[in-house]
């Protein structure tokens, strides 16, 4: 039993598509917000948020990409800690 951890990577078409989705969501808001018709601060506002909100979401994406890797450190470490007592264990020594 090999135990050497699979790192899961993602496919150039699916990255692809995540780079396009997010382009066109971006520019679709981007051109929504530039043809309101309405004052230039609210405009500006808009933007502003928009801004604001792809920027956490960015950080969210990353904050739970970096728990999920150390949970599987974690486990990592408590798999090995198992594996070392059984390892160790012998059913048939004497108490």
């Amino acid at each position: 039993m090999s135990d050497t951890p699979v790192k899961q990577q993602s496919t150039a078409a699916f990255y692809g598509q995540a780079v396009a989705s997010f382009a066109v969501a971006l520019g679709a808001t981007a051109v929504g917000i530039f043809n309101l018709q309405t004052d230039a601060w609210v405009r500006a506002f808009l933007a502003i948020a928009v801004l604001y909100l792809v920027t956490s979401a960015f950080t969210l994406a990353k904050v739970i990409r970096d728990r999920q890797e150390a949970g599987q450190i974690v486990n990592r470490v408590d798999q090995a800690r198992l594996e070392k007592l059984l390892a160790e264990h012998d059913p048939l020594q004497k108490l």
